[in-house]
């Protein structure tokens, strides 16, 4: 039995708010870019919000968990998201999961795992490494499918 049987209620928060994710990689996509969607969540309402902006800024840091990062941190005014929870629909970078370290987050819920820059256990698990002072919960493969398409069909067309 896992997790979610026992608790049907995460599961439902889990896909509510992958979802709203879904959808901000959707938005990315219809600008050219590459469709991944980030939402921040505490007490059950969206802190924060965005999707890949590396094309539209001209800045390859503009990835869609900073964006959402920045966002959920000016909607809070604080620098720390404790009890908070990020929804993106693929798995973390490094740079990602570092600024997610810091900002001490309390779960990251991904969509689908990252095979080539994953930083939450597909290559590196900087989200819980020993070195670190601050340990992420994680949760993946919410609506896997559905992220995974995305990024499938973004970059066949592209082709």
């Amino acid at each position: 039995m896992n997790d979610y049987q026992e608790n049907p209620s995460a599961w439902n928060t889990h896909i509510r708010f992958m979802r709203t994710a879904l959808e901000e990689a959707k938005l990315a996509m219809s600008k050219g870019e590459v469709p991944v969607g980030a939402v921040i969540v505490k007490n059950n309402i969206v802190v924060g919000k965005g999707h890949n902006m590396v094309e539209t800024l001209k800045d390859p840091s503009a990835h869609a968990e900073m964006i959402a990062l920045s966002s959920a941190c000016s909607t809070l005014e604080n620098k720390y998201l404790t009890d908070c929870t990020l929804y993106v629909t693929l798995e973390p970078c490094p740079m990602c999961t570092g600024a997610l370290v810091w900002s001490k987050i309390s779960r990251i819920v991904m969509g689908t795992l990252d095979a080539k820059a994953g930083a939450c256990g597909s290559i590196f698990n900087l989200a819980n490494h020993n070195k670190l002072n601050h340990k992420i919960e994680l949760v993946h493969s919410i609506l896997e499918e559905e992220s995974a398409s995305l990024l499938k069909n973004f970059f066949r067309d592209k082709r």
